[in-house]
């Protein structure tokens, strides 16, 4: 996950411009923050993602972009995603990695690119679905150099 991460971030890099949104999807500990990880990395962020579950926004501000993570984890209704605020982060060179875009369904912004992770067959592994919902996320697709299959 944290390489996949890793190639998303560079490919992020390489779109930086108008503002960007990605949505993460999957179960508790399919590997959401450690995607988000590894996209910080290829930012140039050295420490760990912090997981913004009770926060719902940790902003990180690096030399190639703004990247706000959110986890809509806790919400109990898709109205309190008005009180974030999210609006006002979609500025030049923003990304939004979002966890638990159904937690907010109707009030987000819409999504460049949707990310859907599971769990495999075996426990160690996972299914990821990448799939671009505009021309800007289809852009940023074919860029990501995404790691080879274990």
């Amino acid at each position: 996950m944290r390489s996949l991460g890793h190639a998303l971030g560079k490919a992020l890099i390489a779109a930086a411009g108008p503002p960007m949104v990605v949505t993460l999807q999957g179960e508790l500990g399919a590997g959401k923050t450690t995607l988000a990880g590894g996209v910080l990395n290829a930012l140039g962020f050295a420490g760990p993602a912090r997981s913004p579950t009770y926060t719902l926004i940790e902003p990180y501000e690096t030399a190639a972009l703004h990247l706000y993570h959110l986890d809509l984890y806790r919400l109990s209704d898709a109205s309190e995603v008005e009180a974030l605020g999210i609006r006002d982060l979609l500025s030049e060179r923003a990304v939004l990695l979002i966890e638990w875009p159904e937690r907010g369904t109707g009030r987000l912004p819409g999504a460049d690119l949707q990310i859907s992770i599971s769990y495999g067959a075996a426990a160690e592994t996972r299914v990821v679905r990448l799939i671009a919902a505009t021309s800007a996320g289809s852009r940023l697709l074919d860029d990501v150099a995404l790691p080879p299959v274990q």
